[in-house]
């Protein structure tokens, strides 16, 4: 069996739920409270947890044994012990405060005991060896993933596709002994992504240390995400891929926009994708003093806070809807400051239907703090703005034209050239010009080419420091150009009207309405002025 095909059984189970009264946007959360036990179990017995992290009475052994109104009763009460750190006798019996976190203010709000029975019987029935070579952390996320991808609540603002996430983190290249921060994290897709590039490249984390180790457990990665229930989720993503935290987890309840944002350490590496969407109360939920430019725009406040807290040297790349890069007022004074701070070094302009809000175009801006030769230098740090264009004549992606890593694989070639691979961003390492996906009889020339550069005279004295910049024709636009004169074009609508109220007089006739078809033709004619129509 394999992760897809036990994801969609786990994702099947949504129909017990359902006859059960849970909403749909409620399943997701039902479900892990009691999926997480049981692989807390299944990871205790593989030998990959040195000791079950939830006390005796609250594991998984303690479920599957009952049935009946006994099952229920005992599944809430593990609940209650596990969200208040105590039995029903008031004494502590859960010390670990990640658990203590991840069940905060957890309740079933299942009501009938059958249904609980068919969910534990199902778990049970999952061949969870095959899962352990893939891991549970994988299973988990494809079960996040399927959930954003066919709820309909918006969901699928809490998931960055998994192609999209892993190919950011190749072109970062996040390295072990760095801090790497997301400030909307949702449930910790960039964060779980970037910590298995570091695993991958020191052989599981063996490479390293023992000291080294324990920072890339503990103090690596810090997350914010805002929503509780969404946190939960990311919490027991990161426990389910090894990755720890702090005593508050990887991933922190807060506001990055308020005062926890406020009180983040300076990092190495930020990878985020801001919640999209204006606000309504925006400036409520933006209470931080330090940012310099005052702004309702959330995504605005976000790009201030991500360039605002990366180190000397840091760099980040960002997830940002097409407003942020052409916005007035303060969005040009936000997008000034950044290309005078940092050298915004790349855009990727990304198509449309990848995201949960069907026409949302985005953007993925790649920038470090400083310059290579001054990672100090607060001024006029961005000299040329690389542009790949991944948009234009491209398909409107989604279940039926799926967005995949090999869509963006042209872009990391040409993007390739880094610091870490010590060639720099210098100009002249990389060049102009990638053709991937357009039409084979196209001319390959620049004004073809899906990859450009501008320089920073030009976007500020051509585009008056808007960073949408394109050049690639359309293919399905229409060449005002090449279209006839506008009394041809109105005599041609006027043609194909006029033989449509004929084809319609011919059907009130056929439908003996003839009656009805002669009181619209005189008021047409009064309209037109005609006189009276026979």
């Amino acid at each position: 069996m394999t992760n897809n095909d036990i994801v969609q059984k786990l994702w099947n189970l949504c129909d017990v739920l359902r006859d059960d009264g849970i909403n749909y946007s409620d399943y997701v959360t039902e479900l892990v409270l009691l999926l997480f036990i049981k692989m807390e179990f299944e990871n205790t017995e593989a030998g990959l947890l040195n000791k079950h992290k939830l006390p005796e009475g609250c594991r998984w052994g303690d479920l599957n044994a009952k049935s009946g109104l006994n099952l229920l009763n005992d599944y809430k009460r593990i609940l209650l012990t596990l969200s208040t750190g105590k039995d029903l006798e008031g004494k502590p019996v859960v010390t670990d405060p990640l658990i203590l976190a991840i069940y905060n203010d957890a309740q079933t709000r299942l009501r009938e005991p059958r249904h609980l029975e068919q969910l534990i019987k199902t778990l049970d029935g999952i061949d969870w060896f095959s899962v352990q070579k893939d891991g549970l952390g994988d299973l988990y996320e494809g079960l996040l993933e399927k959930n954003a991808n066919e709820t309909k609540s918006g969901a699928g603002q809490y998931f960055t596709p998994r192609a999209l996430i892993d190919s950011i983190v190749r072109c970062i290249k996040p390295q072990a002994g760095e801090i790497i921060q997301d400030p909307a994290a949702g449930t910790a897709g960039f964060l779980i992504a970037a910590d298995k590039y570091i695993k991958d490249a020191t052989d599981n984390l063996f490479d390293l240390t023992q000291k080294q180790r324990n920072f890339q457990l503990n103090n690596a990665f810090i997350g914010v995400e805002l929503v509780p229930s969404t946190r939960r989720l990311a919490l027991m993503n990161c426990l389910l891929h090894g990755m720890e935290g702090d005593d508050e987890g990887v991933v922190h309840l807060g506001n990055a926009l308020g005062d926890t944002g406020k009180s983040l350490q300076k990092v190495d590496v930020v990878l985020a994708n801001p919640p999209f969407g204006t606000a309504k109360g925006g400036e409520a939920s933006i209470t931080r003093d330090d940012l310099t430019y005052k702004t309702s725009n959330k995504q605005l406040a976000f790009l201030q806070h991500i360039y605002r807290t990366l180190k000397p040297g840091g760099r980040a790349a960002v997830v940002l809807p097409d407003n942020v890069l052409f916005e007035a007022g303060q969005g040009s004074d936000i997008r000034r400051d950044l290309m005078d701070k940092c050298n915004l070094h790349t855009i990727l302009r990304l198509p449309t239907g990848i995201f949960y809000a069907a026409g949302v175009k985005t953007n993925v801006l790649f920038f470090t703090k400083g310059t290579e030769k001054n990672p100090k230098q607060e001024e006029g740090c961005t000299k040329n703005v690389w542009v790949y264009d991944l948009r234009t004549n491209m398909p409107s992606f989604g279940k039926r034209t799926p967005f995949g890593e090999h869509h963006l694989k042209p872009f990391e070639a040409v993007f390739a050239p880094s610091p870490l691979g010590g060639e720099g961003w210098g100009e002249g390492k990389r060049s102009e010009g990638e053709w991937s996906f357009m039409d084979q009889e196209a001319d390959f020339n620049l004004e073809n080419s899906r990859w450009r550069m501008f320089s920073r005279d030009y976007i500020r004295d051509t585009k008056s420091d808007s960073l949408d910049i394109s050049w690639l024709k359309d293919n399905d636009s229409v060449d005002a150009a090449s279209l006839p004169e506008p009394d041809v074009l109105a005599a041609e609508a006027m043609s194909e009207l006029t033989e449509a109220l004929r084809e319609l007089d011919g059907l009130l006739a056929a439908l003996g309405a003839g009656d009805q078809a002669k009181v619209q033709k005189d008021l047409l004619a009064e309209v037109l002025g005609l006189g009276d129509v026979v």
